[in-house]
């Protein structure tokens, strides 16, 4: 999906959904992680991987080993779109671009890093890649 079209910033991600491009109120109360209208690029990689250490500390931390299992099983579905993000960005080559991001500083918004964008749905969907080739 190309962001140059109109697009808005979400939390850890981008929203497609026109009238809340246009500034209208989210129908969905803002459950961004469960809305097709919601897409990474890869400019919001190393986000989410913060994102998956946060919830595997925390569950780490967790008082028994049924907590920690919950955690686990409520942050898997995440865990694959990360998993596919970074599969989709091996295989257009700016996988190590994106690892490189500095979001401290000012970005090219222009660069494929941050302007080609895959729903999370899609991402979580991808199979395994194949341990011969490294592709999936």
């Amino acid at each position: 999906m190309d962001l140059s079209r109109r697009s808005t910033p979400a939390d850890g991600g981008f929203c497609t959904y026109q009238p809340v491009v246009d500034g209208g109120a989210c129908p969905w109360k803002l459950d961004c992680e469960n809305c097709d209208n919601f897409v990474l690029s890869g400019a919001d990689l190393l986000y989410w991987r913060r994102k998956a250490e946060q919830w595997r500390s925390i569950a780490e931390n967790a008082p028994d080993d049924a907590t920690a299992d919950y955690l686990h099983t409520v942050f898997e579905p995440t865990a694959q779109a990360i998993k596919g993000l970074e599969q989709v960005l091996a295989a257009l080559g700016i996988l190590d671009e994106a690892l490189a991001l500095d979001l401290r500083r000012p970005q090219d918004y222009f660069h494929r890093t941050w302007s080609t964008a895959f729903r999370a749905r899609d991402l979580a969907a991808l199979p395994a890649p194949d341990d011969t080739t490294g592709q999936p």
